[in-house]
């Protein structure tokens, strides 16, 4: 009976501790800027300390080289426990990202 009571207590501390699912993250705070016309914004932060936040305007508007630019960075924290951010840019050149953690092209 005292081995059923010992067993017991350890289900019921086992059931009883939270675990932290990273799919349960919230939006805390998003903010959008998009009315069809122009550019546009948008920036949000999740409860889990992910961030990102993007800007895209129309450059050359009806020029033959028309072309969007997209600038923005996002941040979340790795399994290492350290944040890592990426500040990128996207436009006619391609996806270009930079960060502390991203290897750099040779100059």
């Amino acid at each position: 009976m005292k081995s059923f009571i010992v067993f017991a207590l350890f289900v019921a501390a086992a059931v009883a501790v939270p675990v932290e699912n990273p799919r349960d993250a919230v939006i805390v705070r998003q903010e959008v800027d998009n009315i069809g016309v122009g550019g546009f914004s948008f920036s949000y932060e999740t409860s889990d300390g992910k961030s990102a936040q993007e800007q895209g305007q129309l450059k050359n508007v009806g020029a033959e080289n028309e072309a969007i630019e997209v600038r923005g960075q996002y941040s979340y924290t790795g399994p290492d426990g350290v944040v890592y951010t990426v500040n990128y840019v996207a436009n006619e050149l391609g996806f270009q990202p930079d960060g502390a953690h991203l290897p750099k092209a040779p100059q």
